[in-house]
């Protein structure tokens, strides 16, 4: 066994499930070395986890968690769970689980995730004024700078793309992900507007660096 392996594994399991109060206990009777994992912040303890050694752009992380019946099949209920921090770095850094399970190479759940985050600030940016008609709009890429997040999604029955389950094809996950990101967003930056024109200024100076360096190598 490798201490390692299992140490990131049941770290990440005990942010997953923190907000249930799991409780994990580590310990290799071979070196005699062990460590415990309970986190009852959950997502808000792993984003924080994510941008040590940077500075965030804003204090408190963005925190929502909602539950959605499915449109054909209300019986069924998603659990959708999401935290996010901007930081001064240039990475971007998201990671996203499907009924606890690391989807590597994200899915259906990341595509709302994404599409919701671009939409809800580029919707603030007009009813603010602070994104005029003739203006060049940041695209996804400017808002995704510094971000760091992780999305959590129950799924009643989750389709993935191959046998290692590193993918989430479900399409109701993306709509369902995008509702409660979209709403979520809203009443965070209703609530502190700060945080939106922050996360706006830098997008903008990553749209102003994009452009420069586009017509820079239009020069070359």
């Amino acid at each position: 066994f490798s201490y390692e392996i299992l140490r990131k594994r049941l770290r990440e399991l005990a942010y997953l499930m923190g907000s249930a109060r799991l409780h994990i206990t580590l310990f290799d009777e071979r070196i005699d070395k062990g460590e415990e994992f309970v986190f009852p912040d959950g997502l808000v303890e792993f984003v924080k986890d994510l941008t040590t050694g940077k500075s965030p752009l804003h204090k408190d992380v963005i925190y929502f968690r909602r539950e959605m019946p499915s449109a054909e099949h209300p019986e069924k209920v998603y659990e959708v769970e999401i935290a996010l921090q901007y930081n001064d770095g240039y990475n971007e850094s998201v990671f996203t689980f499907v009924n606890n399970i690391n989807t590597l190479e994200g899915g259906t759940h990341l595509v709302g995730f994404r599409t919701a985050l671009t939409r809800a600030l580029n919707n603030w940016a007009r009813q603010e004024k602070v994104l005029k008609e003739k203006d060049t709009v940041p695209s996804g890429e400017d808002f995704r700078e510094g971000l760091a997040a992780v999305i959590s999604v129950k799924v009643p029955d989750p389709q993935f793309e191959s046998q290692t389950k590193i993918k989430l094809g479900n399409r109701e996950a993306q709509s369902i992900v995008e509702t409660v990101v979209g709403e979520g967003l809203r009443n965070a930056f209703e609530e502190t507007p700060a945080i939106a024109k922050t996360i706006y200024g830098k997008a903008l100076d990553a749209l102003r660096a994009r452009e420069a360096a586009r017509k820079a190598r239009d020069l070359v």
